[in-house]
């Protein structure tokens, strides 16, 4: 099977940064005035819904049912997160977060190859743009066709159609393309729009069920393996990682 391009879920695959934004959300927490706090247990159930607005109201949904909501109950949410996305984006700016291993030169190696690359992700544009610049330096656009990500769809993770917005914008079939993810919501999303999908898990993800899943891996650091499973061409030239 000839391979036409890479998509690439973010958080949790890109980068192990959900320990980022637990962090980030706390510290958004505290300069409002909450007396919140987002243990990594608390953290793990949340991730069970994906993307950051929707995280802080299926916190307050389902474990503050007595919190008294503002009026401007959206206008609360979305300045929390603007906040949270302000201090995880200083984090990745002084480098506390680099990419997983194997992904650069994966990236490096497909991009070579002539393999399209394209992110399909629940985060915000300006968390992609801050962890991709920080790992690939300021032309890291040039890298991939389409940047699927945010609320550019009606419905996040697991539905797939951040993935059928990426397949239209590349003018591919899901048969042309492999994904990469991390978790069963991502996992969920890809397979619902037909794509064959390896899981890389992380802290949080381990011991998920990945059902579906061609191939499951702690990290990408055995990449010609990876690449035979994939049915990708071997590395040409070694990056600096």
């Amino acid at each position: 099977m000839t391979i036409k391009a890479i998509i690439f879920d973010v958080d949790g695959t890109l980068a192990d940064t959900e320990d980022g934004h637990r962090k980030s959300f706390n510290k958004a927490f505290a300069e409002s005035g909450l007396d919140w706090n987002w243990d990594v247990a608390l953290y793990g159930k949340l991730l069970n819904v994906t993307g950051g607005k929707e995280r802080i109201k299926y916190f307050i949904s389902d474990f503050l049912p007595d919190f008294a909501k503002p009026a401007d109950y959206e206008g609360f949410v979305k300045n929390l997160h603007a906040e949270k996305t302000r201090h995880y984006s200083k984090m990745l700016s002084e480098g506390h977060i680099p990419l997983r291993p194997g992904i650069k030169q994966l990236i490096h190696d497909a991009h070579a190859a002539g393999i399209t690359l394209a992110i399909a992700t629940t985060t915000t544009p300006e968390n992609v743009s801050a962890l991709l610049e920080a790992g690939l330096g300021k032309d890291w656009e040039s890298y991939f066709a389409a940047n699927g990500c945010g609320d550019i769809v009606a419905h996040k993770k697991p539905a797939p159609d951040i993935y059928f917005w990426v397949l239209d914008k590349l003018g591919l079939s899901a048969a042309d393309c492999i994904a990469l993810e991390d978790s069963v919501n991502g996992l969920r999303s890809s397979l619902a729009a037909g794509i064959r999908t390896f899981i890389t898990v992380n802290h949080y993800t381990r011991n998920q069920n990945f059902a579906g899943a061609t191939a499951v891996f702690d990290d990408l650091s055995d990449l010609g393996n990876f690449y035979r499973m994939a049915g990708l061409p071997p590395p040409k030239q070694q990056v600096s990682v």
